[in-house]
This record gives structure tokens, C-alpha cells and sequence, in this order.
């Protein structure tokens, strides 16, 4: 790949960027209506009551194991497990829990409900970018808690004991937990060739390789070649298993409707593609299939997989009745889905200046016992950190993903994004301290700037189809308000001698969906009294997107959000929507909500034209009208509604319909600063507070936008400090709950502070961007920048722990 197009050199704050471009321009094109001035703004910038809180907070919300009452004679659903981590299931026996009373049925692998057919569970565009190497049960178990069978029975309690009343006999093969041992040639071989379809690129499943990929820019080995050896830094780092920690658990009740369509209540951020993977799965039509979402108490990424759908579907289909499974807290903690654990290498040279040359990054991600989101995630960790630094010339990033006997990885908030701004932030806090530099100017000289053309974020895509011009940045703004809110230039250092106080600080960047690979979709249908119902297939998974959602068509449309009715995620009833995941159901989804609000309000302003006899020129709404700019008269919309239905000589339903896909994504910017004290003697330490500030366009509704960054920042907190899953030697799980977690409660969080700075980004509604993964990418680095900046030792492993630190400072005084 030829040398990116750089901006000339620019003189840190001061210099300018040259925006004439004739590949991928500045000005994107943009309606005259996305860009108001903020006292312009009738309902969005504006604090609205989320759609369902009061719902949530008085119980009325309804979760899918509410709707449990729907059904008299529901079953429940159990799933029997492997109690290894590697061999074949040779024989179950299941004739003591077939026998017992209340017990409707029991499945294994063998049975004629339980399909063999490979898939991924990834819930992925289609084809999935995820290999296909799961079954619905398995035969060839990889990990402590693979399914192997499963029960329904009249209660829970009668299908926990016949689930424990199977019995399993394995041929135990010996297992590999270690994604470096994994790779020898001598480890044992997880997957044959027959157990996998649709490999990725550079897999090799005879070293347990999922996918091994390779992007560069310019000659980066050249400039290390080359290069003084004081002038180069190379830094390892490693990441955990991360937990979801969903409130919720994955539950969902199948049933087959009064049509004999296949129905499923369940707790999904991907309604649509749950239903596609299931028609593929069970060799069903797609239109004979239903999935609904109700209420989901959170899902964080979780909820991105088809994780158990497939065994309550099968469950019903032999049991005849409807079924519901819902997964216990030790299944979520040991039998779901987590963050990848990762081992990094990054490399960067300066030049005489001091200025980055180059950058190279190495990752290895376990991706456990399956490859699903395995090559996706392990992208994400260059193609979110790196591109913080567009404007290097020489640039490299690899990966290898690789499978062990551990469960397995998949989708989690921030999607490889924290694990690559631990590595990336954390590196240039060190290198900027090794060159004598203070880190913050450091990063300010080299950052990313609103103008730049980022072929970083495409290093490992083929083409320039997806470079991206940087069109909204604020992050020089979020650097400076957040040092100013941390108080970085006025630090007291405490008065005890072994006490000793630092911060540090940690850029962020994220994405706005997923470049190339996104839809949604929206109709918007007017009620007679000018009150009117969206249909959306975007997913709200209690981050507020219905709320968001009526703000748009209310500052479109000019009535209040409160007469907007939302209908979501209901593969029958609302449109196509790939569901919520990449930060995309704002930038991607609303844009489609703002398409319908338009479609909707030229028939509106057609009306208005018609009943005031003046061109439609003249014509705008607002207030809950349809009022004319030259004469002042106006006509409500509820008139309208009236006249449009039941009008004389024509009458019409007044409806609106939009889609949105684009290769457009921007990244919203951020920059979390951690204030710490540490003591020397120990090792112990105290986070006094944490600043976040983030760019994320325009704000459309600032009280959830802060809300997020919160929930994230505490999710950060957990990555840097506490949550891990531990395994013994057979790869036996040591944490089941929340008990041996250790995620932090309100207790153990430090105050936090965020500040909201606006940009206008072109290409999203109103000038968005995305916020819901922005957050939890900058704890881990900030904390390990925090730590070096008030004693001098570098912690690289997370979680970053009081003994940790000690070891540290023990071997810095040898």
C-alpha cells in the first residue's frame, strides 16, 4: 500500500490542515436542515424524559421472562454442560431424566430436532464475517461449559434435576489454555477440517490459528532499520477475560403462534439476524419465523450472539409446548460470552525531532474454544487505537487469533477498543516520559486533527474504499477542559512522605457503526389527532435510542416527543435494522428516523399548502403546526390529520419511510484523565476522581449522552481494576458469580466528572456522532499513566492491582 496522503506539517495548535482534497472531501453532503444553530433546536439538544424510565423504575417494564404469565403451559428449559475442556461426548444417557414425572423432553446432539449444521452465533451481516464452527449441541467439546444436552420439563426445578440425573462419558483428550501453547506444533488440534465452514483469511486450524492477518502502510521496517536505537521504544501488554455483567440474563421463551409461524420472545440486540441464522440453522422459511424484543436489561454485547435461541427452539419443537430458558449467573460467568484476553507488542520510532515516524503493532488474542467475533475484534484493536495518530507514514498491524480450551470471546462493548488503547496509551505515555516530553503536549502535537484523511482505521482492507476523512474533532478541546476539570497545573502532592499523587491521561476514539456494512430502517405513520407511531427496527437495549428517536421526528416534524409512539424490533412489524451493536443505532438507524420524519413531513407541508392555499415554499413546521413564513397563518397538525383522512375530494394516510446505509463512520474523540494517589510502602492505592470528555458531535439528548459515558466509564474502572475469570489447570472455572468477580460497587468508584464538547459532524443526524462505546476505552491506560506519573513504575498487565504495584516498585528499588 502506497504512503498515505498527508496533510502538510502543521505547528501544534496553531497549524491548519489543507482540506482541498479531491479524493474524500471535507464537505460532505449535508441538507441545509442537519446544520441549526443550538437556539434553533426545538427538542433536540434537550433534556426529554427517557422513553421508558418511569416503566423501569416502577416495575412495569416488561423483560422477557415477564411474559411468562402469556403461556399456561410453558416448560422450562436446562442446559447440561461439559464438565471438561476438551474430547468427544461418546455416550448420554438420559433414561432416569426421561422417566421422571413432569419431565416434556430431552435432547442430544443425536436427536432428530437438533440440526449438525455448522453456523456462527455471531450475529453478524450476512455471510458472517465469523467462521462457522458451532452446533446447536456438541459432540467434539472445547471448553468447561460447552452444551452437550438439554431438558424441558413442567418446572425449573424439575428440569434442574433431571438435567443433573444425565449422565456423559467423554474419550478426554488433553487440552491447551495458553494461546502461545496453542500454536506449537505439538499442541492438541481443536478443530478438524470437517468442523469448520467459511475459514478466515490466514486461519490454519492445524496450529489452532482462527486467523492470522497482516495491513501496512508505507515501509515501517524500513524506519526501524534505520533508525537510532534510542529513538525506538517497544512495550508488551496484556488484557483479561472481561465479563458483560449483564443484569439480565440471555432468556428466551419459543413457541409456535396460532399460525404455526415459530415465534421468540427474547433478550437480542439483533432481532433481524437472529431470525435469518435460525431459518438457516432449522432449514425454515424466513417469513415463518418471528422474533420480538421486548424490554433487555442491558446487553453490552452479550446479546449479540444467538447464544441459546437455537437450544429453546429445539427444546419446543420436540417438547410441544412453549419453552422458556433462562440462563443461571454461574452460566453467564462461565458458559456465555466475555471480552478476548490479549497479549500486545507495539513498537513506535521518532525521528531527530521527536516526532512519530512509525508504529507497529502485534496482537494475539485467545478467542477461546470458538471463533466467534475472533478476527473482527482482534481488527478492532489497530483499527480503533491506531488511527488516534493518523498523519504517521509508516505504519504496521498484525494480529493472530487463536484458539484454546477457555470460553470463548465475542462481542463486548468498545470491541478490541480497549484492549488497543491500553497498548497504544499507555505506550505513548511512556515514550513521550522517556523523551523528556510531558505526555499531554505530546499527544497534542500528534493527534488526530479535524481534516485528516485516516488510512489507518482501513489498514486490513483491501482498496481505499474505506479511508476516511476526519470531518468533526474536537480533542484538543476534550484535552484542554479535561485537564482543567482534573486540575493537571495546580497537582498537591500529599503532606505524608511515603504518600504520593499523580494523573494520567488517555485518548479515545471509537467508531459510528461499521463502515459498509450497516442498514436501518424506519416508517413513520400520522394519526387523525396529529399524533403519530414510528416502526423501527432499531434496537434500544435501555440506552435510550427510543427517546432519541422521537426527539428527532419532533424537531422534523415539529410537535413534541410525546406524540410519537415507538414501536421497535419486531421482525413482523417494523423494518429491516441490523440491531444495535458498533455504536451504529444513532449515527445509522437515526439517520433513517430523520429520513421518515422527511418523507412524512413533505406530505405535511402538501397539506398545509393545500388547507392554508399557499405554495409550499412559504411553509415550515413547528409548535405543532404547519405555519406559513410570509403570511404568519397557520394550520395544526391535528387538523391535518383530520383533513388528510376524512377530507372531501382526496384523502390519503399521511406515512413516511426511510433507510440509511453509508461507508461513512466517525469516530467520536475522547480524553479520560484519572487522578491517583499511591503509596510506596504498600503499593496500595486511591483513585480520587475520574474526568471524562468526549466529542461526540452533537449531543441530542444530554442527560443520557452523560448517563452513558457514566455506565462506561464504571465498566472501564472494572476492566483496569477488578473483573478477570480465573481458570485452574484443567481449565475448570474459579469464578461463578459475582462473589469472585469483584466487580466494583458504588462504594469503590470514584467521583467522576464529564464534559460534553460539541462538534458538528456532517454526516449524521443533527450533526451526531455515537457515545455508547466511546467511555469504556480509557481507565486502563489512564490508571497505568496515573501510576507511572506518581511513582515511576510501569504496570502493563491488567487488572492493575495493589500487589502489582508493590512487585513494581519492589523491583524498581533492586
Amino acid at each position: 500500500m502506497s504512503k498515505p496522503d498527508q496533510p502538510p506539517e502543521v505547528d501544534d495548535d496553531d497549524g491548519v490542515v489543507d482540506l482541498e482534497r479531491e479524493d474524500h472531501p471535507i464537505e460532505g453532503d449535508e441538507a441545509a436542515d442537519n446544520r441549526t444553530a443550538a437556539d434553533e433546536h426545538e427538542t433536540i439538544t434537550t433534556e426529554t424524559e427517557k422513553y421508558d424510565a418511569r416503566k423501569i423504575v416502577t416495575g412495569e417494564a416488561r423483560y422477557t421472562a415477564d411474559y411468562r404469565n402469556r403461556f399456561p403451559d410453558l416448560a422450562a428449559g436446562k442446559v447440561v454442560r461439559s464438565d471438561i475442556a476438551h474430547g468427544y461426548v461418546t455416550d448420554i444417557d438420559t433414561s432416569d431424566a426421561e422417566a421422571m414425572d413432569g419431565v416434556l423432553a430431552v435432547i442430544t446432539p443425536w436427536d432428530d430436532v437438533v440440526p449438525d449444521t455448522l453456523y456462527s452465533p455471531s450475529g453478524q451481516s450476512y455471510p458472517e464475517p465469523s467462521p462457522w464452527d458451532t452446533t446447536v449441541l456438541r459432540e467434539h467439546v472445547r471448553y468447561v461449559g460447552d452444551p452437550i444436552a438439554a431438558v424441558a420439563a413442567t418446572d425449573t426445578d424439575t428440569a434442574d434435576r433431571a438435567a443433573r440425573k444425565i449422565t456423559v462419558e467423554y474419550d478426554e483428550r488433553e487440552a491447551v489454555l495458553d494461546p502461545a501453547d496453542a500454536t506449537d506444533p505439538d499442541a492438541p488440534r481443536l478443530f478438524e477440517e470437517d468442523e469448520v465452514e467459511n475459514e478466515q483469511a490466514g486461519a490454519d486450524y492445524e496450529r489452532n490459528l482462527e486467523s492470522h492477518f497482516e495491513g501496512e502502510i508505507g515501509d515501517p521496517e524500513r524506519v526501524f532499520e534505520t533508525a537510532d536505537a534510542d529513538r525506538v521504544l517497544e512495550t508488551e501488554w496484556e488484557t483479561p477475560y472481561q465479563s458483560h455483567c449483564v443484569p439480565e440474563p440471555h432468556t428466551t421463551i419459543a413457541y409456535t403462534d396460532e399460525d404455526d409461524r415459530y415465534t421468540f420472545i427474547t433478550a437480542t440486540q439483533v432481532p433481524f439476524h437472529t431470525r435469518r441464522q435460525l431459518a438457516h440453522l432449522f432449514d425454515v422459511p424466513i417469513r415463518d419465523i418471528r422474533v420480538t424484543k421486548p424490554r433487555v436489561g442491558a446487553g453490552f454485547g452479550a446479546k449479540q450472539e444467538m447464544a441459546i435461541e437455537p437450544i429453546a427452539f429445539a427444546l419446543h419443537r420436540k417438547a410441544g409446548v412453549p419453552v422458556k430458558l433462562e440462563m443461571t449467573r454461574q452460566e453467564e460467568f462461565t458458559a456465555l460470552r466475555f471480552r478476548h484476553p490479549t497479549e500486545l507488542k507495539f513498537r513506535t520510532a521518532v525521528d531527530d525531532d521527536g516526532d512519530l515516524a512509525a508504529m507497529d503493532l502485534d496482537a494475539r488474542e485467545n478467542s477461546g474454544a470458538y471463533g466467534t467475533h475472533g478476527m473482527t475484534v482482534a481488527g478492532n484493536i489497530g483499527t480503533k487505537a491506531l488511527p488516534l495518530y493518523p498523519r504517521v507514514q509508516d505504519v504496521r498491524f498484525a494480529a493472530d487469533i487463536v484458539h484454546t480450551n477457555l470460553p470463548m470471546g465475542a462481542a463486548m462493548r468498545g470491541y478490541g477498543a480497549p484492549q488497543g488503547m491500553f497498548v497504544v496509551e499507555g505506550h505513548m505515555d511512556e515514550l513521550a516520559r522517556r523523551l523528556g516530553e510531558d505526555p499531554i503536549a505530546f499527544r497534542k502535537r500528534h493527534a488526530v486533527r479535524e481534516g485528516d484523511l485516516d488510512r489507518t482505521a482501513a489498514i486490513i482492507k483491501e482498496g481505499e474504499r474505506f479511508n476516511r476523512r476526519i470531518r468533526s474533532c474536537g480533542i484538543r478541546e476534550c484535552i484542554e477542559r479535561g485537564k482543567e476539570a482534573i486540575g493537571y497545573d495546580d497537582l498537591e502532592q500529599p503532606e505524608e512522605d511515603h504518600l504520593h499523587r499523580g494523573i494520567g491521561m488517555a485518548l479515545c476514539a471509537q467508531a459510528s457503526g461499521v463502515a459498509g456494512k450497516e442498514l436501518g430502517a424506519a416508517q413513520l405513520k400520522m394519526n387523525e389527532d396529529g399524533s403519530f407511531h414510528l416502526q423501527v427496527g432499531g434496537v434500544d437495549v435501555g440506552s435510550g435510542n427510543d427517546t432519541m428517536f422521537t426527539q428527532i421526528i419532533a424537531e422534523v416534524l415539529g410537535c413534541v416527543p410525546e406524540d410519537v409512539i415507538v414501536r421497535s424490533s419486531d421482525t413482523d412489524l417494523t423494518p429491516h435494522d441490523y440491531g444495535a451493536y458498533a455504536s451504529s443505532t444513532t449515527y445509522i438507524s437515526g439517520r433513517a428516523v430523520k429520513k421518515a420524519a422527511e418523507d412524512a413531513k413533505e406530505r405535511l407541508l402538501y397539506w398545509g399548502a393545500k388547507m392554508l392555499d399557499e405554495p409550499v415554499e412559504n411553509l415550515e413546521t413547528g409548535g405543532g403546526e404547519v405555519v406559513s413564513e410570509a403570511t404568519g397563518e397557520s394550520v395544526t397538525l391535528e387538523e391535518i390529520g383530520y383533513e388528510s383522512t376524512y377530507g372531501d375530494d382526496e384523502r390519503e394516510q399521511i406515512m413516511g419511510g426511510g433507510h440509511h446505509s453509508t461507508d461513512e463512520s466517525p469516530p467520536p474523540f475522547g480524553a479520560q484523565f484519572v487522578d491517583v494517589t499511591v503509596n510506596e510502602e504498600t503499593g496500595e492505592f486511591d483513585l480520587n476522581e475520574l474526568v471524562f470528555a468526549a466529542d461526540c458531535g452533537v449531543a441530542l439528548n444530554p442527560p443520557l449522552v452523560e448517563g452513558q459515558i457514566e455506565g462506561a466509564q464504571h465498566m472501564s474502572l472494572e476492566l483496569a481494576t477488578s473483573g478477570t475469570l480465573e481458570f485452574d489447570e484443567d481449565g475448570q472455572p474459579e469464578t461463578l458469580g459475582f462473589r469472585q468477580y469483584g466487580m466494583p460497587r458504588t462504594t469503590d468508584h470514584p467521583p467522576m466528572e464529564t464534559i460534553l464538547v460539541e462538534t458538528h459532524e456532517p454526516t449524521g443526524p443533527f450533526g451526531a456522532k455515537s457515545i455508547g462505546e466511546l467511555p469504556t476505552n480509557g481507565v486502563p491506560p489512564a490508571l497505568s499513566n496515573a501510576v507511572r506519573d506518581a511513582v515511576g513504575v510501569r504496570i502493563t498487565t491488567l487488572p492493575i492491582t495493589t500487589e502489582k504495584v508493590k512487585r513494581a516498585l519492589d523491583a524498581s528499588d533492586d
